[in-house]
């Protein structure tokens, strides 16, 4: 359905930036349908009063009319246009329903998953390294640098290691708070090789306006390169598994709803 209204819609938000992600359409056409249903009633109600106080200015001689409002047609002048606001009301709600469960709730199953621990004022990246497992030895740590292969199906696993933070990918169209205590899921699918922006998008502190990160979409053959590169060794590994071991409990969300 999204691919089909995607060819008659502007599409503002690719103007700005590239669609990165299997489901970026979706929020794109969504954003579109909003746009143009709120902008048409918007400029149409504008347009309407300007010309109430143009076509009935003060003139010399002439009293100011009461009306009351309560007569049949001075009620469908109110009445008509609530329902077809109404009836754009179900227009938008029905696709919101429908992106919101394809991306917060049906998470489809992982190829690949990484973790991504947010804190005053940086990201930790946990990648899995050469066994293609996360949560091992041989895992591989970044700060600040998200290292994704191209048409891979990612989970993510989210969580704060202090205050609330916001997980933000413009060009993946992801958004996702992340909340101190809790790990919360979801997922992605990078479709578009390249070096983007992440960033906290929420207020977490006086370095929030620095708390940027990149993401890299890699080829399959450049990111087996960098996982060849990067995998610790097993020395290495166990004093990252140590580390984990530090960590506060957590409580492990399914979704992101």
């Amino acid at each position: 359905m999204f691919d089909f209204l995607d060819r008659f819609m502007p599409g503002i938000l690719e103007w700005l930036l590239p669609r990165a992600s299997t489901y970026a359409i979706e929020i794109d056409v969504l954003f579109d349908v909003i746009t143009i249903l709120v902008g048409f009633w918007f400029f149409l109600v504008l347009g309407y009063f300007f010309y109430l106080i143009f076509r009935y200015r003060h003139r010399e001689g002439q009293r100011a009319e009461y009306i009351s409002g309560e007569t049949h047609k001075q009620k469908q002048a109110i009445e008509i246009p609530h329902y077809l606001i109404l009836i754009c009301d179900v227009a938008i709600l029905v696709p919101t329903f429908m992106v919101w469960y394809n991306i917060k709730i049906d998470i489809p199953p992982p190829d690949e998953e990484v973790r991504v621990v947010s804190q005053q004022w940086a990201w930790t990246f946990y990648h899995a390294g050469a066994d293609g497992v996360l949560g091992t030895d041989d895992d591989i740590v970044s700060i600040n640098e998200l290292h994704l292969k191209n048409n891979t199906q990612y989970t993510y696993h989210l969580e704060s290691l202090d205050v609330m933070h916001s997980f933000s990918i413009p060009v993946f169209r992801l958004k996702q708070d992340a909340i101190p205590g809790r790990v919360i899921s979801g997922h992605f699918k990078p479709i578009l090789t390249g070096e983007w922006d992440i960033q906290c998008a929420e207020m977490c502190g006086v370095a929030h306006g620095i708390m940027g990160a990149r993401v890299f979409i890699e080829t399959e053959e450049e990111h087996a390169a960098w996982i060849a590169a990067n995998t610790p060794k097993l020395s290495e590994g166990e004093m990252l598994a140590a580390k984990d071991e530090n960590l506060p409990e957590v409580k492990e969300d399914q979704n992101n709803g």
